[in-house]
């Protein structure tokens, strides 16, 4: 026992050294590939299989290994440097950075919690209907902010939820309810840790949510998945947020794991229906942008698009997403809920719990006050945002777009504009000539705070920007950003090495399936791999490989990258296979065997409904079922000199 014991520590101990241990073992074990061979896809190969150890280990950080090409690809002799760098800031990073802006803004206004409890006062408490409360905000906010902002933005909103439901279910006296009532106001005002500017992507800290401005701090019991919160004298106070796990009934218990799901799985399907709203839709559109231009270069020195805009994806995605958040809902109804005819939550007569959670909920909108003039702001430069990446180039009609010479302008242009604009409205009424008199009711609330803690430092300004750069520059994922870019690299990289094609080639077995066979086996094999490792990391590896293998088999290269990006974001059965379900397990409402469970039938439906979409109304949108004229190719000495004028296209 005593050895054993022994051995576990010096287990440990080794993988306490992981950070220097791992990057040793992921750049020596694959040196025999360089050594054997001197060709520029072998020496690719090696980056790749670095890279992709290092992305799944996570011994250094996701955005560190994301910087690998830009020294190793050089050295190796597979691309210049300059080559490299000019991968890590493209026309698609823009198109995310300004979306990014714009959800920095969203959140600092709070519209995002505006709308969210808009929605849960037109549901109200009836258990079934508070859940599709819930999952609605979160799968439509997901789609422009990042998914895990979504879901930090809605656990508060759960934790209060049930913790008055448990109020009402135990029968607490008065006092203790007022009690608790406060504390869950409290918490749900509180900020969450993992914020846009946080985490975007798979790494992120498993903390619970608690406060970052009130002195307060977090502790993990030794053998428990909820948080102790602290007072600054370090005394338990179990009573400011009631552990899941306690629940005095089993429907409760039920209640808090279905609520916690839903919100997993409305933030990771809501991010497929825009382009911006999930990594791997960006990845997929920049792979396969540059597939198509290499080859329209080729031809006739022409460049092309892949196709992909904002608009035709959203009239891809925006159905596919609906459908599988609603499928999500029922789904965890039959499966967690255990809902029937005779079930309780589907009664209509409203409960003393379900009263108790519509009056909370009122009372949490109206602490929000009216709404301001800097939501006003926001709100329409959102929707003229909207508007003009989907009037862009809308299918059938022509589009703003059409007045400028072909491949001009793109969706980064309207996304940067909107941007900018952030920085220069106001966010309030400015104190100036006549709107002295009319000034907000925030500004008079600064005013009063100042003069009672009496600090000249916050003298209120006249004129005060929706964003300021050092708030925006603080909550950008800059990590998520370089991640993009080194996944950009690694693609171009294995494009114009030949890697790609040479693994293409290698997979010309599937030749023999039908098209949607394979599309399923590849979009199913996808979402099992992004359950371990980063959806975004992934994508980077598997899209230059699928071009390829598509041309190898005669088909779309589309037909195969779309449904594997869309896969990227199906992962609902493990904590570590995004950052929402990481956030709703840190928070207690779960273990691993009831996601698992219940994710494992939700990766099945989805990957259905994919496979379905992708075959009916996707292949209308982007004609899949036709392969484009630049990769027809008859005669074998011509696709051979295509093949290399391709390579060799930068």
């Amino acid at each position: 026992m005593a050895r054993a014991k022994k051995f576990v520590n010096c287990l440990k101990d080794i993988w306490a050294l992981k950070g220097i241990i791992v990057p040793i073992f992921a750049f020596c074990v694959p040196l025999p590939l360089i050594l054997d061979t001197d060709s520029k896809a072998a020496r690719c190969g090696y980056t790749v299989i670095v890279m992709a150890i290092l992305w799944l280990t996570e011994a250094i950080p996701i955005p560190v290994t994301s910087l690998i090409p830009i020294f190793l690809l050089p050295l190796l002799g597979v691309s210049s440097a300059k080559e490299v760098s000019g991968s890590y800031v493209t026309d698609t990073s823009m198109l995310f950075l300004g979306g990014l802006i714009v959800a920095v803004a969203v959140e600092e206004s709070g519209l995002h919690r505006r709308v969210a409890l808009s929605i849960l006062k037109i549901v109200g408490g009836q258990p079934n209907l508070l859940m599709f409360g819930l999952m609605l905000p979160t799968w439509f906010l997901s789609m422009w902010i990042s998914n895990t902002a979504a879901a930090s933005m809605m656990v508060p909103i759960i934790t209060a939820v049930t913790a008055q439901m448990e109020e009402v279910a135990v029968g607490r006296d008065n006092s203790t309810k007022r009690t608790n009532r406060s504390n869950s106001k409290k918490f749900l005002h509180e900020e969450s840790e993992s914020e846009i500017g946080k985490n975007y992507d798979n790494n992120i800290t498993l903390t619970a949510v608690t406060s970052l401005n009130d002195g307060q701090g977090i502790e993990k019991a030794e053998n428990e998945l909820y948080p102790v919160l602290l007072t600054e004298d370090g005394e338990n106070q179990e009573d400011v947020m009631p552990p899941v796990k306690k629940s005095t009934s089993e429907h409760h218990g039920r209640l808090c794991k279905a609520l916690g799901l839903s919100i997993a799985y409305a933030a990771n399907t809501g991010g497929i229906a825009t382009l911006t709203g999930s990594p791997p839709n960006l990845v997929l559109k920049e792979v396969a942008d540059k597939v198509f231009d290499c080859r329209g270069k080729a031809i006739d020195g022409r460049p092309r698009s892949s196709g992909i805009t904002f608009s035709n994806w959203m009239a891809f995605a925006f159905p596919l997403s609906f459908i599988v958040m609603i499928l999500g809902w029922l789904w965890l109804q039959l499966f967690v809920l255990r809902c029937k005819k005779a079930c309780g939550c589907c009664r209509k007569q409203k409960s003393s719990r379900e009263l108790a959670i519509r009056k909370m909920i009122q009372e949490e909108y109206k602490t929000l006050g009216k709404f301001s003039f800097g939501e006003g702001v926001i709100s329409m430069l959102f929707l003229t945002l909207a508007a003009l990446w989907i009037f862009r180039e809308p299918p059938n009609i022509p589009g703003w777009g059409d007045y400028f010479p072909p491949l001009i302008v793109s969706d980064s242009t309207p996304s940067i504009f909107i941007g900018v604009m952030l920085f220069i409205l106001p966010a309030r009424l400015p104190h100036v000539f006549c709107w002295r008199k009319n000034v907000d009711r925030s500004v008079q609330i600064l005013r009063l705070k100042n003069l009672l803690e009496q600090t000249s430092d916050k003298k209120e300004k006249p004129y005060k920007p929706i964003l300021e750069w050092q708030q925006t520059m603080n909550r950008l994922p800059w990590g998520v950003i370089l991640l993009l870019g080194g996944g950009f690299a690694l693609a171009k990289a294995s494009k114009s090495s030949g890697l790609s094609k040479s693994v293409g080639q290698s997979m010309n077995v599937f030749s023999e399936y039908e098209p949607w066979v394979l599309n399923l086996i590849i979009c199913s094999l996808t979402a099992a791999a992004t359950e371990v490792t980063s959806n975004t990391a992934t994508a980077t590896l598997l899209m230059p490989i699928l071009a390829e293998l598509a041309e190898e088999v005669g088909l779309n290269p589309l037909y195969l990258m779309i449904g594997a990006a869309v896969a990227c974001s199906f992962a609902f059965m493990l904590p570590v296979a995004t950052p929402p379900s990481a956030i709703v397990f840190s928070n207690g409402f779960l273990t691993i065997p009831d996601m698992a469970s219940a994710g494992l039938m939700m990766n099945i439906i989805c990957i259905l409904v994919l496979t379905l979409a992708i075959n009916t109304w996707g292949n209308r949108i982007y004609s899949l079922d036709t392969i484009p004229d630049i990769f027809r190719t008859q005669d074998g000495n011509l696709t051979l000199l295509l093949s290399n004028l391709t390579s060799n296209c930068q």
